[in-house]
């Protein structure tokens, strides 16, 4: 059975995790096949990718056994942690919006997996936990990244330096995500901001999502270059004559990516 199992509801793709009986912690294997997925969204007629896990849970992290602590070659570890690179960097390079619906546990990798989407939306019974720390290891899947970004510095290191857990009122306070909702209502709300999603112009949406993700690493003066090349590119498209024209009619857009 496959750990990643992906669904369309017109423009919205749902990818959900399953792992039986884990918490849909990644199995071995697990890497590739969530790289393979975004990848293919990224190159789909799909508009919004929303991650999800099966069940109760969003997902564990990486699966742990005794065996991974035996004497394996550093080669071989670093591979394994080359394909854990792979699947974050395809997250973070998808031009298209993404949402985490996160119910449950959301630790380790899978805390960090919520954190590389652009939307962290939470249920009441949701947990959160840089867990690595305290299984003798340091963050991945971008961790080191995204949770500053996302709770400030002083936080980060308090969260990953204690792996603690952060129950969902807190993730909502510190920024870890979004909004908490009633389990029951996470598909739904969700689904809204999905939607929400769909009444913006795809080539608008990639130069914002490129350009908020660099703000940290540039100047003003080069995030107003930045600013200055991409409202030109998007000046230029269809879909900005498209919005005027909508304006001016006093209708909805029909963007069509060109």
């Amino acid at each position: 059975m496959s750990w990643v199992s992906t669904e369309d509801a017109g423009p919205i793709r749902w990818l959900t995790l399953s792992n039986p009986g884990r918490k849909n912690a990644v199995p071995p294997g697990g890497w590739a096949e969530l790289r393979e997925a975004l990848e293919d969204f990224e190159r789909s007629e799909a508009r919004v990718l929303v991650i999800r896990g099966d069940g109760e849970d969003f997902c564990a992290g990486a699966e742990l056994d005794p065996s991974m602590a035996s004497d394996v070659p550093l080669i071989d570890r670093h591979r394994r942690m080359k394909q854990v690179a792979a699947a974050a960097t395809a997250l973070h390079r998808t031009t298209k919006p993404t949402i985490a619906a996160v119910d449950g546990v959301a630790v380790g990798a899978g805390m960090n997996l919520a954190l590389g989407c652009d939307v962290v939306v939470a249920t009441t019974r949701a947990r959160f936990s840089e867990i690595f720390v305290r299984r003798g290891l340091s963050l991945d899947f971008g961790g080191t990244w995204l949770l500053p970004r996302a709770v400030g510095m002083q936080r980060a290191k308090e969260l990953a330096l204690s792996g603690r857990i952060v129950e969902a009122e807190e993730a909502v306070r510190i920024g870890l995500c979004l909004e908490v909702v009633e389990p029951e209502r996470l598909t739904a709300r969700v689904t809204e901001i999905a939607e929400s999603f769909l009444s913006g112009a795809p080539v608008a949406q990639m130069f914002i999502k490129q350009g908020i993700d660099a703000s940290w690493d540039v100047s003003f003066g080069e995030a107003l270059a930045w600013e200055g090349q991409s409202q030109s590119i998007c000046l230029s498209t269809e879909d900005f004559a498209e919005g005027v024209q909508a304006f001016v009619d006093k209708r909805p857009p029909e963007f069509r990516d060109r």
